[in-house]
C-alpha cells in the first residue's frame, strides 16, 4: 500500500510505501533462496523494519514472522501473501486506537 504525501515539499518522495508494498521493496535488497523456512527468512531479513501505516508505525520482519504458522515459503510471493494479513491487522489496530482517533479530529 502507499499514499501520496502532502505536496508542500518537493524533496519528499512521491509515494510513502507501507505494508506489503514496503516489504516487497525492501526484500529486493536481501538475498533469500527459496524454498526457505521462516527461520531462514528471519536470518536474512528479520532485522528489516517495515512501516505498516502511513503514519510511520512499524514492525520488523522477525516480529511479523512470529505471528505466522508457515513452515516453508516456496517463493517470495508466498511469503508476502502470508505476511500481508499481519501487516493489515497491525494497521487496523493502530487506526482504531484512541490516540489515532484523536489525531483525526485535529485539523493539522
Amino acid at each position: 500500500m502507499g499514499v501520496r504525501p502532502p505536496a508542500d515539499n518537493s524533496d519528499e518522495p512521491d509515494v510513502i510505501e507501507f505494508g506489503i508494498a514496503a516489504l516487497d521493496a525492501r526484500l529486493s535488497d536481501v538475498d533469500i533462496e527459496y524454498p526457505a523456512t521462516p527461520r531462514e527468512v528471519q536470518d536474512a531479513a528479520g532485522h528489516i523494519t517495515v512501516p505498516f501505516d502511513a503514519s510511520g508505525h512499524s514492525m520488523t520482519v522477525a516480529e511479523a514472522l512470529e505471528e505466522t504458522n508457515a513452515t516453508e515459503y516456496d517463493n517470495e510471493q508466498e511469503l508476502l501473501n502470508d505476511l500481508h494479513p499481519i501487516f493489515e491487522r497491525k494497521r487496523e489496530a493502530t487506526r482504531n486506537s484512541i490516540l489515532s482517533q484523536l489525531r483525526a479530529l485535529v485539523p493539522f
